[in-house]
């Protein structure tokens, strides 16, 4: 019985279908661009899935703990002026690089935005686990979206290839 549960959902949470669906637009879209990479020495292509995929999972980490995270931010905080001090330069610095960086702040919204909605789907229908759970089963959905859509060799969508230039 439990694991027709499981199977069925994908159809009683159909935002976990949205998310998967992201992840293989967002999986594809970042294949489509790193030819062009390639293009530019400095930056490796293994690099750039690294800083994608660590992205993506800081983004997952964020969106299922942040009760979690902000009561040990706000403790921490707490303790000294200083500590403060350095945590809120850090955040004010690190989001001020996502805001000059347009493209990169659009993959964390949509991914973030994917997530929360995931969440709020498995919320309605009484699926709670612990946050580490969530985290870890959401980050394999995200996960396996991603891969499946960078191994998609052609843009899912003719319109995608007018957006990465006329040569692909």
């Amino acid at each position: 019985m439990a694991i027709l549960r499981l199977l069925l959902l994908p159809v009683r949470a159909p935002a976990l279908l949205v998310l998967f669906a992201v992840a293989v637009v967002m999986g594809n879209q970042w294949s489509i661009i790193q030819p062009a990479l390639k293009i530019t020495p400095s930056i490796d292509a293994q690099l750039f899935w690294t800083v994608e995929v660590l992205q993506a999972m800081v983004v997952v980490v964020i969106c299922t703990m942040p009760d979690l995270i902000l009561r040990r931010l706000s403790l921490l905080m707490a303790s000294s002026r200083a500590i403060s001090l350095v945590i809120v330069l850090l955040l004010v610095i690190t989001g001020g690089l996502y805001l000059l960086h347009l493209s990169l702040l659009a993959d964390v919204l949509i991914l973030a935005s994917a997530l929360l909605l995931a969440r709020l789907d498995l919320t309605r229908i009484r699926i709670v686990p612990a946050p580490a759970v969530m985290a870890i089963v959401l980050g394999v959905i995200l996960l396996c979206g991603i891969w499946l859509g960078q191994e998609i060799a052609t843009p899912l969508h003719p319109s995608f290839a007018g957006l990465f230039g006329p040569d692909m």
